[in-house]
C-alpha cells in the first residue's frame, strides 16, 4: 500500500509501520508491503478466521497546534505568569519604597486570571491570534491604568507595562512552537530567575522600609 499525501504532520498507527516513509514540508510519502509470512491470518482460508482486525494499520492526520491546543498551553504558564507579575510589583514596592496593600494584589492576581477566561471565550468565535491580541492589550491596559494609580510615578508605569508587554510576547512565542516549547520555556524561566537573583543579590531584606514605615 502508498500513500501521498500534503499533510506535514502524520501519525503512523496500527500492527505495522510503514517500510519506507518521508515527511518533509510538501507532506509524506509512505510505503507499507505486508506480506503473508508476518501476519496472523493465512493468505487463503474459509469461514470466520482470527487477527484481521488485530492487523489493521494506517495513518491519523493529526493536527499538532490548534486552537484549544494553543488555549491550554497557555493555562499551564498561569501560575509562572502570575508569578512573575507579582515579583514585578515586589520588586517595585522594595526597590522604590511603594506600600502596596495585599488586597492590591489580589486584584491585580484576579485581573491576570481574567485574561485566560477572555482568551479562551474568545477563541471559540475567532483565530487564537486575534484572541490573544484582544486579551492582551485589555489586561496590559487594565493592569497599567491601575498600577498608575498605585505607584504614582509614569516611568516605573511604563516600565512594568513594557515588561508585561514582553512577557506576554515571550508566553505568545512558546505557545506556538511545536517541538521547542519547553525547551525555549525553561530557558526564558533560567533567564528571569538570573535577572531576579542578579537584580536582588544586594538588597538587605532586614532593613527594607516603605513609605509610611516608621
Amino acid at each position: 500500500m502508498n500513500i501521498k499525501s500534503k499533510w506535514k504532520n502524520p501519525s503512523f498507527i496500527g500492527a505495522f509501520l510503514p517500510d519506507k516513509r518521508v515527511i518533509n514540508a510538501e507532506g509524506f510519502t509512505a510505503n507499507w508491503e505486508v506480506l503473508h509470512l508476518n501476519r496472523p491470518y493465512p493468505q487463503h482460508f474459509r469461514g470466520a478466521t482470527q487477527g484481521i482486525n488485530e492487523s489493521s494499520f494506517g495513518v491519523n492526520l493529526i493536527v499538532p497546534v490548534d486552537e484549544y491546543q494553543k488555549s491550554m498551553r497557555s493555562a499551564k504558564y498561569a501560575v509562572m505568569f502570575i508569578t512573575l507579575t507579582f515579583l514585578i510589583f515586589f520588586f517595585i514596592q522594595i526597590l522604590n519604597g511603594v506600600k502596596i496593600h495585599p488586597i492590591q494584589y489580589i486584584i491585580v492576581g484576579l485581573a491576570l486570571c481574567v485574561f485566560y477566561t477572555l482568551l479562551i471565550a474568545l477563541s471559540e468565535h475567532i483565530t487564537f491570534n486575534y484572541s490573544y491580541l484582544i486579551s492582551c492589550v485589555s489586561i496590559i491596559g487594565l493592569i497599567t491604568l491601575y498600577a498608575k494609580s498605585i505607584i504614582s510615578n509614569k516611568k516605573l508605569t511604563t516600565l512594568m507595562c513594557l515588561i508585561l508587554t514582553t512577557l506576554y510576547l515571550f508566553i505568545y512565542s512558546i505557545i506556538q512552537m511545536e517541538d521547542y516549547s519547553l525547551l525555549m520555556g525553561s530557558i526564558g524561566l533560567f533567564l528571569v530567575l538570573a535577572t531576579i537573583m542578579y537584580l536582588s543579590r544586594k538588597i538587605d531584606w532586614y532593613a527594607i522600609k516603605t513609605k509610611g514605615d516608621n
